[in-house]
């Protein structure tokens, strides 16, 4: 056989493998919207969910998913981005950064459902901080933090190391270096990586059934003081998200349209998951031309 003939073998099984793999992501992502889009309208993604009757919504979930969001990447991000540069500028090579790095990567691939136990033991049990938003966001920290740090580390050790030098043979200090040169140019990486995170923090389930709960107080969204047990604004608080609220729906929903209702919100979560994505993408694209001035 020829090398020509084994080269378009290699490409046409690898292009054929390709192509399955997205007919099945496409026929997946199909099933779902074709079953909830008729089920989505404004009334549905506003008004309160029912228990045994019809015509309930979503509203009260899908506030929260966005919260828990916004609580969990106010943790996650200084953070990550403290550890990234860190471990990219600061730590020596040496076998504890070696280690370091090892249990970042075996962190990161830990099972969701064992983050929500370790927060259930540590953060509801232990610290007391018991079925919460907060709790919730702590534990999707843990989820994501690793994720950010290995962004962060790769998008600094991405800039060219001319630019560096330049900064430094110009009299600025290494931190001034960071914030001034390295970061504006791995901006684009970071904040991709970080809306990424994100998209997986608001379809995550497993790790908030233990942690922010699988019940919500009716929420009175004309209370916005945060210290107020029904106002939305309020972190300690029980809080059952899109995607938790999906699964209770399928596994013990008494409604008579519960499928209806879980087909709706299964459409809304890949909607807003593929949005961010989507978002990601073009916005470090839009980071990158603007930075790098390359179109």
């Amino acid at each position: 056989m020829s090398a020509k003939t084994a080269n378009k073998i290699a490409t046409g099984v690898i292009v054929s493998v390709a192509g399955l793999i997205v007919l099945v992501l496409a026929g997946l992502l199909g099933f779902i919207l074709v079953r909830g889009l008729g089920h989505i309208s404004f009334d549905f993604l506003t008004s309160a969910p029912e228990t045994i009757r019809r015509g309930g919504g979503i509203g009260p979930q899908l506030f929260n998913s966005v919260f828990l969001l916004v609580l969990t990447m106010i943790i996650t991000i200084p953070l990550g981005l403290g550890a990234g540069i860190y471990m990219s500028e600061y730590a020596p090579a040496n076998k504890v950064t070696n280690s370091i790095r090892l249990v970042v990567e075996v962190l990161s691939s830990v099972p969701s459902i064992i983050v929500g136990l370790f927060g259930l033991l540590v953060l509801v049990n232990l610290f007391g901080f018991g079925f919460s938003l907060f709790a919730g966001a702590l534990a999707l920290t843990v989820f994501n933090l690793p994720l950010m740090v290995r962004i962060t580390e790769q998008g600094l050790r991405g800039v060219p190391r001319e630019q560096k030098e330049a900064s430094l043979a110009l009299g600025l200090s290494k931190w001034k270096t960071i914030t001034s040169v390295m970061l504006p140019i791995a901006m684009p990486v970071i904040l991709t990586g970080t809306i990424l995170a994100a998209g997986r923090v608001f379809g995550e389930a497993a790790a908030l059934l233990f942690t922010a709960g699988m019940s919500s107080p009716r929420l009175d969204f004309t209370d916005w003081n945060p210290f107020s047990p029904f106002s939305p604004l309020n972190p300690f608080r029980p809080a059952e998200t899109l995607a938790v609220h999906i699964w209770k729906i399928n596994s013990e929903g008494l409604a008579p349209d519960a499928k209806e209702i879980a087909a709706g919100a299964s459409a809304v979560l890949v909607i807003a998951v593929l949005l961010f994505n989507f978002g990601a993408r073009l916005l470090g694209r839009y980071l990158h031309r603007k930075f790098t001035a390359i179109k």
